[in-house]
């Protein structure tokens, strides 16, 4: 089987549906199946050599990288046997009949009023699926519906991460039979299986002492600042902010101005290769956002041993069991994000958390992700 492979975002670049495919892919090649990737992609990411074709369009003026895009893309779905689409909103033309299945991993629509600063990021995600905005808002929320009717009603199956996001795809209209839940999965890390939290924070030049971990893209939804705003009351607690992003500058100047700037240390954009040892030297990861459809993050962190502490939101909850692997904190409230960061630092609280982190994670390894994927795609191939 010949995959097309469409995608917004593909490795070194950070994400969720980058790491996936980055994974994913080359053991559909090792099952027989011929994969090419098409993504957008900046002209200063480093080279790197796939064993499968990557075509990335440079990240120009809307018009001209989707017309870029588009044309890119009609050649390789005439070619292909299945298009494998992995975000909503590409500019793919001609697909006529072609078997097709998407995954969705989150609302576009609700991150773009975010991004362009005409919602706050507080703005509860769940409400916006029904609430009425201003033209400028209504005006995406009506491009949606129209990915809806033209785009995703029209694909033979839908993926998705999280039973959370299955209820709201569904909501916006899809087919409830066409959309399947396959969760997020990687592999636990062999090369930090057996070394200690103080053996991992020697390696990385680490003081001993409470430390939070928060990796993610530095947008608004994340919630960082919540977390900054919670430490301060605790004096002792340091916090590792592992990402770049656009919110990079104001984070900075909210540590200064909360005073908590000595005790948080933006690392940038982490390798890859380098995030299981700082998973393991950190007493807790925290990821404190707005809505997840089921976090890479968390489960890296829980695959390394790590407990964590998470907002309430989105498809949290179906990975996270309060007071079992991690704390579940009430989604926005910064006053019980403080008083549940030091309930995790008191007694055996954080003993206790790692010592079952690995309690349920049956339900995300990386073979079941594998053949369940496969099994989606060569099914909607042979009976299209």
């Amino acid at each position: 089987m010949r995959i097309f492979v469409a995608t917004g975002i593909f490795h070194p670049e950070s994400g969720g549906p980058a790491t996936y495919l980055y994974r994913l892919l080359p053991v559909l090649q090792a099952r027989g199946h011929e994969v090419c990737v098409l993504t957008f992609g900046d002209d200063m990411l480093p080279a790197t050599d796939y064993p499968y074709p990557v075509t990335r369009i440079p990240r120009r003026t809307l018009p001209v990288r989707w017309t870029q895009y588009a044309r890119a893309a009609w050649s390789e779905i005439c070619r292909a046997d299945l298009v494998f689409i992995n975000s909503l909103g590409l500019p793919l033309l001609g697909m006529g009949r072609k078997p097709r299945v998407l995954k969705i991993v989150g609302d576009l629509a609700w991150e773009r009023a975010v991004n362009k600063g005409w919602l706050p990021p507080s703005e509860d995600i769940d409400l916006f699926q029904t609430k009425h905005y201003d033209r400028r808002i209504a005006l995406i929320q009506a491009q949606r519906a129209r990915e809806v009717r033209g785009y995703v009603r029209s694909q033979d199956q839908i993926i998705v991460p999280s039973q959370y996001l299955r209820e709201m795809v569904v909501g916006w209209g899809a087919p409830r039979e066409r959309v399947q839940v396959i969760y997020n999965a990687l592999s636990p890390d062999a090369r930090t299986a057996d070394l200690t939290p103080t053996a991992a924070r020697a390696e990385l030049n680490l003081a001993p002492g409470p430390l939070l971990l928060t990796v993610a893209r530095l947008v608004s939804w994340k919630g960082i600042d919540y977390l900054l705003r919670a430490i301060k009351p605790i004096p002792d607690v340091r916090v590792l902010v592992a990402g770049d992003g656009p919110d990079e500058a104001r984070l900075r100047t909210l540590v200064m101005s909360e005073g908590v700037a000595d005790r948080v240390t933006f690392l940038g954009r982490v390798p890859r290769e380098q995030m299981p040892l700082y998973f393991r030297a950190a007493d807790y990861t925290v990821l404190y956002s707005g809505y997840e459809g089921l976090s890479h993050t968390l489960l890296e962190s829980l695959l390394a041993g790590t407990p964590v502490i998470v907002s309430d939101k989105g498809g949290n909850p179906e990975m996270v069991r309060h007071d079992q692997n991690g704390l579940l904190v009430p989604y926005i409230n910064v006053s019980a994000l403080t008083e549940t960061i030091r309930l995790a630092f008191s007694g055996d609280t954080r003993a206790r958390l790692a010592a079952q982190t690995q309690n349920g994670l049956d339900r995300f390894t990386w073979d079941m992700l594998v053949d369940q994927t496969l099994a989606v795609l060569e099914r909607v191939c042979t009976s299209s």
